[in-house]
């Protein structure tokens, strides 16, 4: 079942009608499914598709001319060409007559091979452009190096792409559509821990349990995602140990730079660079108060909510799973039927993640604006306390939304909405102010007259949500 991905495919769609050359670049995190895809977009149409491996250069030549002849001209001898810069020349001659698209997937893995390649694909680049109808596209899962070897100043392909995907991980409102025959509550919860990864998603058995998908996909030894970060870290870094290392002090509570550091015993300034490498593969986020700009209230959360889960629930009892014990540290996490276990805390972060969602998504439909949105914690000097606001998203001009999610049993009443707005005081340059309130379990009577009365209280359960 394909599912999402409408925007891209409607670019790509854009770019494939105006029938002349275009280069597409494709890079993303690895199982967020960017050759999906391209699949979709390239059924009925004529195409070439080559997926490089980690291998020679002389195997990668081999198995793309393959890839040509058998789909161009599948009547001749498969005799490999003499070199890429042949087997570029004939796709772009193939397609001056009709349009022709041509796909290298994991093209890291071809440019490593034979250094030279990305220079002779500039070179048969402009030489070809202005008569051939190529649709040209490269894809790779190593973000470094597609940012850095294809997109980058430095590139002999710097400035020849005419468009470039980041394929992000779904959201919420995406994955929720291969999750049927679920509750509400339970969707959240599989996006919880599944991160929004198509594929993870696609895992997924409707006709079991919550409970028993979780334990099948990661408390199982034999399970898809039982070492799945583990195998993620080692295909993009050269030392997942100490990755391994700073990830770990994050999920466990780290989340300044300095204590990140003294916890893994890694110098500060290489911890800080290895941190930034976390980022760009989407794994750890920078995160500071929104409206405003101070480094030292810096932290640095897990990003990827597999990694997160994974990290805090089945990297602690490795052992146990292992020796067979793993539906009784599942049924530890997951809580049993009162859905009361530890995973509660990992699914509360993720209800604020949908919050900021569900805003996007409602300013999409044009009943919000705002120009940027996240959390907000800092000092309130009127009563000597930290301060945290879940959920604060401001405008220029029109309200500021301040907003709180609770994900709790019970529900919320009116002494909620009294401290947010007893918080929402400390920004005094605020005229106009509008209060969201999520919450798991719905809201007292009480609430529902008081927000009603005020006019500017928004009430969401998971239920309104997309």
């Amino acid at each position: 079942m394909f599912v999402g991905r409408e925007r891209e495919l409607e670019e790509l769609e854009r770019y494939y009608k105006q029938d002349a050359f275009q280069f597409a670049v494709f890079y993303g995190r690895r199982r967020v499914g960017k050759t999906t895809l391209i699949n979709r977009f390239r059924k009925d149409k004529k195409s070439v598709y080559f997926v490089a491996v980690e291998s020679t250069a002389k195997e990668n030549l081999e198995l793309f001319s393959r890839q040509i002849i058998s789909t161009l001209a599948p009547e001749a001898p498969q005799n490999p060409f003499a070199s890429f810069a042949e087997t570029f020349e004939y796709c772009f001659r193939a397609a001056e007559k009709r349009r022709l698209v041509l796909v290298i997937d994991e093209y890291p893995y071809l440019a490593e091979s034979d250094r030279a390649v990305s220079s002779v694909l500039q070179a048969a680049i402009d030489k070809y452009q202005a008569k051939s109808r190529l649709f040209l596209i490269l894809c790779g899962s190593s973000m470094s190096f597609m940012e850095t070897q294809v997109l980058g100043y430095k590139s002999p392909l710097y400035g020849r792409r005419t468009c470039q995907f980041k394929i992000a991980p779904f959201h919420y409102y995406e994955c929720a559509k291969m999750f049927g025959g679920f509750t509400t509550e339970e969707k959240i919860t599989l996006y919880g821990v599944l991160g929004g990864i198509p594929e993870y998603a696609a895992r997924v058995n409707n006709s079991l349990s919550l409970a028993k998908n979780i334990e099948d996909l990661f408390f199982n030894p034999s399970g898809r995602l039982f070492e799945e970060p583990s195998n993620l870290l080692k295909q993009e870094l050269k030392v997942p140990q100490t990755y391994n290392g700073i990830i770990t002090a994050i999920a466990c509570g780290a989340s300044k730079l300095n204590e990140i550091a003294t916890k893994t015993g890694i110098e500060t300034s290489q911890c800080s660079n290895m941190l930034n490498t976390l980022i760009s593969l989407g794994i750890v986020k920078k995160e500071s108060p929104v409206a405003e700009n101070r480094p030292r209230k810096t932290i640095y959360r897990l990003a990827d909510l597999m990694f997160r889960f994974w990290y805090r629930f089945v990297l602690p009892d490795l052992s146990r799973i292992s020796m067979g014990f793993g539906k009784t540290v599942c049924a530890e996490v997951l809580g049993g039927a009162k859905a009361s276990g530890k995973i509660e805390a990992h699914t509360g972060y993720v209800f604020e993640e949908l919050a900021v969602q569900f805003l996007w998504w409602e300013m999409s439909r044009g009943n919000c604006n705002f120009k940027s949105i996240g959390r907000w914690w800092g000092s309130n000097p009127r009563e000597r306390r930290e301060e945290e606001i879940d959920l604060l998203a401001v405008n220029d001009e029109g309200p500021v939304i301040f907003g709180e999610c609770k994900w709790k049993n019970t529900r919320i009443d009116t002494d909620t909405l009294e401290d947010l707005i007893r918080k929402s005081l400390l920004f005094s340059q605020y005229e106009k102010k509008q209060y969201f309130l999520f919450s798991k379990s719905g809201f007292t009577a009480g609430l529902k007259k008081t927000a009603l009365a005020r006019g500017d209280t928004v009430l969401i359960e998971p239920g309104d949500m997309f």
